[in-house]
C-alpha cells in the first residue's frame, strides 16, 4: 500500500482494516488531500436590504469569492459559467442575480391587482405559508408584482424539485422576497389543471430540457408574457449535457433563444458546472454564445482521504478477483457499524439493490439495531419514496445508502462522511462529483474507489498518478450532427417559419438540411421561408436522450401458473397474447435499432435485472423483441460479419510506421450466428447460424493504416501481425472513453483492408452522423496510443486477456452484472505490444 502521511478520524478505520485477517493488500494507494480555507469577497455594489436580510436569516455571513464575482458578472449583463467543486454554493451564483432582478423590477412596477378573489381565510398569511403555496402557485400575495421572469433548467426532475425548495427557503427568510418570488416546477408530473396558472403567475419556472422541448416551445404563444419578460436562463449541471443528450439540448437552446427573440427578449445565460476541462467551450456550444468562465472556487474544503481499493486476486495469474460488490458491501457495513454516514455509488439498479440487501443481512446478524439504518436509492422508486429517503439522509436517521448515480447530482441530502464508489464511474469528472457528496463543507471525508476486474478500473489501480495528476476530461457534443440538426429544424419550423437569418442560429448546414426536409415532405418552401407541413408535432417524435426514435421494445411474455403452454403471436405491448389469458406481454426495456440485432436476436439470452430471458422472436417491422423467462447454464454471444467503407477523408496525418485519418464512414454489419458460452467456464457449447438483415450506419471515425514494412517485421519476428492490430483496436476502444468523456458502448471498431489495400483499424462512433468521440481520438492520437501500450504492458496476464487486448463484452445486458466480464477471442498481446512499440518510436 503506497500512502502519504495521514492524521484524522479515518486513520483508525484504515488501520483496523489493514490489521484484519481478511485484508489482502486491497488498499493499493492512499492519497491525502489537504483542507482548503474559505475565501470571501464582497460584490462591487451592496446587496439590496431584503437579500442581505435573507442571507443573514439563512446563517450566511459573507459570500464566497466566486459568488460575489458571479453577481458582478450578472449585473454587467454577461453570459457566464461557474465551474467550482461539489457543495461550493453554485446555486447562490444564480439565485442572487435572479432574486435581485425580481426585487428591482418590482420596485418600479405597480401592482396590477389581477389576482383571483380571496377566500375569507386568506387575509393574513405569513410569508412562509405564502412561499409553500408556490408549487401550485396559489394567488400572488398582496404587494408589488415583478415583471421579470427566470427559467431554471436541470437535467432531472428531482433536482428541479430540490432547488425549488431552496427558493422557498429564501421566501421564508424575508417578507419582501415572499411578496415578489413565485417559483414553480413545470415538468411531466405537473397536473394539467395547474399548468395554465403556472404559465400566467409564476416568475421562476424550474423545469428540464425535455419539457421545454416537448411542451413549452411548441406552444410558445401560450407563454408569450413569460418569454417577453424572460431575463435569465439558468442551465445547472452543465457537465451532464454531453454526447447525444448535450447535442440535442444545444439545439433546444437555439430554438429557445429564437423564440425569445421573436417576443423581443434576449435573456442572459447563467450556467453552472462541475469541473471539466472545457467549460467555456461546452457552454458556448450549448448556448450558442460566448460565456465567461468563472472557476475561482472560494468555498472551503475539508481534508479528504482517497483510497484506491483493488479486490484480491483469486488465482496466481491475477485474472480473476473477488467480487467488487462484496468488497463494497463489506466497507459499507464496517463504516455503518462505526456510525459513519456512508453512500455507495453503483452503476446499475440491480447492484444497488444487492448491496443494500447484503448489507442489511450482515447488519441484522451483528445483533446491533442497524439493519434499518441502510436503504437503497435508485430510479424506479416512487417520488414520495425518494423524498422520504432524502429526508432521512438529511436528518441523519439513515447511516448507509446504496445508490445509482441518481444521487450524484446536487440534491441536498446533508453532509455525508464517506463515499464508496463501486467501479470507476466512467470519467474523472464524475468520480470527483461522486466523491464530493461526502465531507461537504469543512468536514473530513473518506472516499474509496473499489475496482472492478475490467480494463479501465485495473488501469487506474496500477496508475494512481494518472487519476490524481490528470486534469478532468473534456465534454464532447456535436450540435451539427445532420440527424440531430434535421430533427430540430423540423421542430423550429413548427414553432416559427424558418427564415434565411436562422442560418446564424442553427449553423451553415441549416438551409441545405431544410431543403432535404422539404423534398421529404416535412417542410414546405414558400418564398424564402420553410413551414412545417405535417399535422403531427415534430417534437413528439424527437427524443433528446437518443439520436433517433428508431428503437425496439423488449416485450416479456409472462405465463401464469399451472403449466399452461405459452403462445407467441405478434401483438402490441400489454395486449393479451392468447385466448386463455395465460400469457400477457409487458415491456421490460428498449434497445436502439443499431444494437438490437446484436442483443436480442432469435434464441439469444437477454439478461435484465439479474434475470435470464430467451429471445423467441425479433420483429423488425414492428420493432419488437419477444422474450420469456428461461433458466440456462449459458449465455450467448453474437457472431458478426461487418465491413467498413470510407465515404470521405477529411483529415490525415502521418507518423513513423503509419498514417492516421479522420472522416465519414459507412459501416455495414449483420449477426450471422450465435455462440452459446457456458457460465463460469467460458466453454463454447454450440454455435447456430442466423439469417438476419444487414444493418447500415453512416457515421464518422478515425482509421490507422499501418505500413507494410512494419507488419512484415512483426511476421518475421514470428508474431501474428493482424492480431496485433486487432489488439490495438481493442485497447483503443477501452482507452478512448477516458479521453473523450463518453461511454464505452458509444464506440466500436473494425479491422479490415478492403478500403485501403493494407490492414487498417477503424474506430467509429456508434451514432448516425457521429458525435465527435472518434474525432477526439484522432486529435489526441499520441496520448491514446501511449495509454494503450501502458494498459497492455502492465496487465499481469502472459498472452492476453479481456482486461487488456481482449475486447470485453460490455453490451448493456451483460454489463448489468458488472462482475461478469466475458470476452471475445483474445488476440496476441505480444503482437499488440510490438506494434505499439513501433508506432510510438
Amino acid at each position: 500500500m503506497s500512502t502519504t502521511r495521514m492524521a484524522g478520524p479515518f486513520d483508525e478505520f484504515l488501520a483496523d482494516l489493514t490489521q484484519d485477517r481478511r485484508y489482502q493488500q486491497q488498499a493499493v494507494h492512499v492519497k491525502r488531500l489537504p483542507a482548503r480555507p474559505a475565501r470571501f469577497a464582497d460584490p462591487a455594489a451592496p446587496l439590496p436590504p431584503p437579500l442581505a436580510a435573507g442571507l443573514a436569516r439563512l446563517s450566511i455571513e459573507r459570500l464566497y469569492v466566486h459568488q460575489a464575482r458571479a453577481l458582478d458578472l450578472a449585473r454587467a449583463g454577461r453570459d457566464f459559467v461557474v465551474v467550482t467543486g461539489t457543495a461550493s454554493g453554485k446555486t447562490m451564483c444564480y439565485n442572487l442575480p435572479v432574486l435581485e432582478r425580481l426585487l428591482a423590477e418590482a420596485a418600479g412596477a405597480p401592482d396590477t391587482g389581477e389576482r383571483p378573489a380571496r377566500r375569507a381565510d386568506q387575509h393574513t398569511r405569513p410569508a412562509s405559508r405564502v412561499a409553500n403555496q408556490a408549487r401550485l402557485i396559489g394567488e400572488p400575495p398582496a404587494g408589488i408584482a415583478s415583471s421579470a421572469k427566470a427559467l431554471y433548467l436541470f437535467p432531472t426532475k428531482a433536482l428541479a424539485q430540490d432547488q425549488r425548495g431552496a427558493l422557498v427557503r429564501w421566501a421564508e427568510a424575508d417578507a419582501a422576497l415572499a411578496r415578489v418570488l413565485r417559483p414553480a416546477t413545470y415538468d411531466g408530473d405537473t397536473p394539467q389543471h395547474s399548468r395554465r396558472r403556472i404559465r400566467t403567475e409564476a416568475n421562476v419556472i424550474l423545469s428540464n430540457p425535455d419539457m421545454l422541448h416537448v411542451s413549452v416551445l411548441p406552444h410558445h404563444a401560450r407563454w408569450a408574457t413569460f418569454f417577453q419578460n424572460l431575463r435569465y436562463i439558468v442551465v445547472d449541471e452543465l457537465h451532464q449535457y454531453r454526447g447525444i443528450f448535450g447535442s440535442n439540448v444545444a439545439m433546444v437552446m437555439r430554438r429557445l433563444a429564437r423564440v425569445c427573440a421573436h417576443y423581443g427578449s434576449r435573456p442572459q445565460f447563467i450556467c453552472s458546472s462541475a469541473t471539466i476541462a472545457n467549460p467555456g467551450e461546452l457552454a458556448r456550444s450549448l448556448t450558442g454564445r460566448p460565456c465567461e468562465v468563472l472557476d475561482e472556487d472560494g468555498s472551503p474544503r475539508g481534508p479528504r482521504v482517497f483510497v484506491l481499493w483493488n479486490p484480491p486476486a483469486l488465482g496466481r495469474d491475477g485474472l480473476a478477483r473477488r467480487s467488487a460488490a462484496m468488497e463494497a458491501t463489506d466497507l459499507l457495513v464496517r463504516l455503518v457499524e462505526r456510525g459513519v454516514q456512508t453512500i455507495v455509488f453503483t452503476k446499475a439498479r440491480v447492484v444497488a439493490e444487492l448491496v443494500y440487501r447484503y448489507a442489511r443481512e450482515r447488519l441484522a446478524k451483528s445483533g446491533k439495531a442497524l439493519a434499518d439504518k441502510v436503504r437503497a436509492y435508485r430510479g424506479g422508486y416512487l417520488p414520495e419514496e425518494r423524498r422520504a429517503i432524502e429526508k432521512a439522509l438529511f436528518s441523519g436517521e439513515l447511516l448507509g445508502i446504496a445508490s445509482t448515480n441518481a444521487l450524484e447530482l446536487g440534491i441536498d441530502v446533508g453532509s455525508l462522511d464517506a463515499a464508496v464508489l463501486l467501479g470507476f464511474p466512467g470519467t474523472i469528472a464524475s468520480t470527483w462529483q461522486q466523491a464530493g457528496r461526502a465531507g461537504r463543507g469543512s468536514r473530513q471525508a473518506l472516499t474509496v474507489l473499489v475496482a472492478y476486474n475490467d480494463p479501465i478500473d485495473q488501469y487506474l489501480m496500477h496508475h494512481p498518478e494518472y487519476f490524481f495528476g490528470r486534469p478532468v476530461e473534456s465534454a464532447v457534443i456535436d450540435p451539427q450532427n445532420p440527424c440531430i440538426l434535421a430533427n430540430h429544424l423540423g421542430c423550429a419550423a413548427a414553432e416559427l417559419p424558418l427564415a434565411p437569418q436562422d442560418e446564424a442560429v442553427f449553423g451553415p448546414r441549416a438551409r441545405e438540411v431544410a431543403r432535404i426536409l422539404a423534398d421529404a415532405g416535412d417542410l414546405t418552401a414558400i418564398d424564402d421561408r420553410f413551414y412545417w407541413s405535417r399535422a403531427e408535432q415534430p417534437s413528439q417524435r424527437t427524443d433528446l436522450r437518443t439520436i433517433s426514435n428508431d428503437t425496439f421494445s423488449i416485450v416479456r411474455l409472462c405465463a401464469e401458473a399451472h403449466g399452461e403452454e405459452r403462445r407467441l403471436r405478434a401483438a402490441a405491448p400489454h395486449e393479451e397474447l392468447c385466448e386463455s389469458g395465460a400469457a400477457r406481454a409487458e415491456v421490460i426495456g428498449q434497445v436502439d435499432s443499431i444494437s438490437a440485432p446484436e442483443l436480442v436476436y432469435p434464441n439469444a439470452i437477454y439478461l435484465h435485472e439479474g434475470e435470464s430471458y430467451l429471445v423467441r422472436r425479433l420483429d423488425f417491422e414492428g420493432k419488437v423483441a419477444y422474450v420469456e423467462r428461461a433458466e440456462t447454464d449459458y449465455y450467448t454471444q453474437p457472431v458478426l460479419a461487418d465491413r467498413c467503407r470510407i465515404r470521405r477523408e477529411d483529415r490525415r496525418k502521418t507518423a513513423p510506421g503509419m498514417a492516421a485519418c479522420f472522416g465519414d464512414l459507412t459501416v455495414t454489419w449483420a449477426t450471422v450466428a450465435l455462440k452459446k458460452i457456458k457460465y463460469y467456464t467460458n466453454e463454447n457449447i454450440g454455435q447456430t447460424a442466423l439469417d438476419l438483415p444487414a444493418q447500415t450506419l453512416d457515421t464518422t471515425g478515425l482509421w490507422l493504416m499501418v505500413d507494410d514494412d512494419v507488419m512484415e517485421d512483426l511476421r518475421r519476428a514470428g508474431l501474428k501481425a493482424v492480431e496485433g492490430l486487432v489488439g490495438l483496436r481493442n485497447l483503443a476502444l477501452v482507452c478512448l472513453p477516458m479521453l473523450a468523456m463518453c461511454d464505452r458502448r458509444d464506440l466500436s471498431g473494425i479491422v479490415e483492408s478492403s478500403n485501403t489495400g493494407r490492414p487498417t483499424a477503424f474506430i467509429y462512433d456508434r451514432f448516425l452522423g457521429g458525435l465527435g468521440f472518434a474525432e477526439k481520438g484522432y486529435e489526441m492520437l499520441p496520448e491514446l496510443l501511449a495509454m494503450c501500450r501502458r494498459l497492455a504492458a502492465e496487465c499481469p496476464c502472459e498472452s492476453g486477456c479481456p482486461s487488456c487486448v481482449g475486447l470485453a463484452n460490455l453490451r448493456p445486458p451483460i454489463h448489468q452484472d458488472p462482475d461478469l466480464v466475458h470476452g471475445y477471442a483474445i488476440p496476441s498481446k505480444e503482437a499488440a505490444l510490438s506494434l505499439l512499440g513501433r508506432l510510438l518510436m
